[in-house]
């Protein structure tokens, strides 16, 4: 009788255990799906379009000649890879100063309609700073040219 009440017990602790450990799994999945967010390069993105509710990163160089404020006072801009362009609308007022032309650049947002809505603009922080994976789709390219130091 003593037994049987020990390997109930036991049961019971191991069925709670495994569903606490399913339960934490999924929330834990869950609240990282909120928080990832993948890189791509325009080539990439022209490729293998994403779909419209999806957040992803979008790197390369800022087209030179392509930034502009439109009327409603959106910033629009274009993001190279050299091989394929993507236009990018920025709605926030305000963008990183070391923002510019001919500059790494990575944006966080939704693709829709051919066109990028960021979210969110990272720019370059100093003069020999590019974010790793503009660089490493450059090099993939064979366009990178490493920064000339003063």
């Amino acid at each position: 009788m003593m037994n049987s009440l020990k390997k109930k017990r036991r049961v019971q602790f191991l069925v709670i255990f495994t569903a606490a450990l399913a339960l934490t799994s999924v929330l834990i999945g869950y609240g990282l799906k909120e928080g990832i967010s993948y890189f791509r390069s325009p080539s990439e993105l022209v490729k293998a379009p994403p779909s419209v509710n999806e957040t992803f990163r979008l790197g390369g160089l800022v087209e030179v000649g392509s930034v502009r404020v439109n009327s409603m006072g959106t910033l629009v801009f274009t993001i190279t890879d050299t091989q394929a362009s993507v236009v990018v609308y920025y709605n926030k007022k305000n963008w990183p100063d070391l923002f510019a032309e001919g500059q790494g650049v990575i944006a966080k947002g939704k693709f829709d309609n051919d066109i990028f809505y960021a979210s969110e603009i990272l720019a370059k922080h100093d003069e020999s700073y590019m974010p790793k994976e503009v660089i490493d789709t450059l090099k993939e390219q064979g366009v990178y040219q490493k920064p000339k130091k003063n």
